[in-house]
């Protein structure tokens, strides 16, 4: 029961944060902290070890990142990496020396080796080096696992990883330079229809394959497992699906209304060629499945993003 922990969410104002946040006030939890990066910058010591102070937690879910796209990655290797690394390791061992309950450290797809077998299973997750344009961010979120396993092993400290798959949904970044494929393939879209352009230009070739998780479920994925939980042993997150950029690209210009050309830049990267979890275990040790459709869960973000425009939120 979650209802009278005091649990603090870093990353809770976020994307997927704000709907953690809904969910577990959807379970009565009252006391639920979220920390600003303007209050507790979580890649200095000092801050974490204040957080710890101020928020008096039971649980930290840790969702902060520094997180983007291929561009972004390509552009912030070491910055995607460093703090990445420090937001969660120093988290985790400030949670060891406060005396924490239950850590929950999100990982993140890109941690799986570049050809791994699809559907990757959460044992294939040390067999390779992950694909370049990301290992930096995938390999410093993966150092958190082996930062779980090696601190409940010594200390005795309860901690989970979890693995999602790429998110999307209303509320998602739609900036063109950190922004997934997703929102940015809406936007692009819509700001061709806007200025009137008869087609839109797209990174790579089309082959590449996409699973995708609707931020929702994602959410109440995570929830489970701070409910239910308690092994080292990471989880995959996913809707257990995969579908190729191509396919992905038609199926937003149809939903959007464009009716332009598609061409595509394959002198850009189209990263790991595939992508799709076995999400098995997910449900077999906490019950998660993810409920939202993939083209339903596209309605809701381009109707989320064509208000948003409307009202220009954005």
């Amino acid at each position: 029961m979650l209802k009278d922990k005091r649990i603090v969410v870093t990353g809770g104002a976020g994307f997927l944060g704000s709907f953690v946040v809904e969910k577990l006030k959807e379970r009565g939890c009252r006391e639920i902290f979220v920390p600003r990066s303007k209050d507790y910058n979580l890649v200095q010591s000092d801050a974490c070890k204040r957080l710890y102070k101020d928020a008096r937690p039971d649980i930290v879910i840790h969702l902060a990142a520094k997180v983007g796209g291929i561009g972004a990655n390509r552009e912030n290797p070491g910055s995607f990496f460093y703090e990445n690394l420090m937001m969660g390791v120093q988290l985790i061992e400030e949670g060891r020396l406060y005396g924490l309950e239950k850590f929950v450290a999100l990982g993140t797809i890109c941690a799986y080796p570049k050809f791994t077998p699809v559907p990757f299973k959460e044992e294939n997750l040390w067999n390779g080096y992950p694909e370049e344009t990301n290992a930096p961010y995938g390999l410093a979120k993966k150092m958190l696992l082996v930062q779980s396993e090696a601190y409940r092993q010594q200390y005795g400290f309860n901690s989970i990883y979890l693995l999602p798959v790429n998110l999307y949904g209303p509320k998602d970044n739609f900036d063109p330079s950190s922004s997934h494929v997703i929102p940015a393939l809406i936007k692009k879209c819509f700001d061709a229809m806007q200025e009137g352009a008869d087609s839109i230009t797209v990174w790579g070739t089309g082959r590449a394959t996409r699973e995708f998780l609707y931020v929702e479920d994602a959410a109440e994925g995570i929830v489970l497992a701070t409910e239910r939980y308690e092994k080292s042993d990471s989880v995959n997150l996913g809707a257990g699906f995969e579908i190729s950029i191509k396919d992905l690209i038609m199926l937003i210009a149809k939903l959007t209304g464009f009716k332009g050309e598609i061409i595509w830049d394959s002198t850009k990267p189209d990263g790991q060629p595939r992508r799709c979890l076995d999400t098995t275990r997910a449900e077999a040790e906490f019950g998660f499945k993810a409920g939202t459709g993939f083209e339903e869960g596209l309605k809701k973000t381009i109707e989320w993003y064509r208000n948003a425009r409307t009202e220009k939120i954005l």
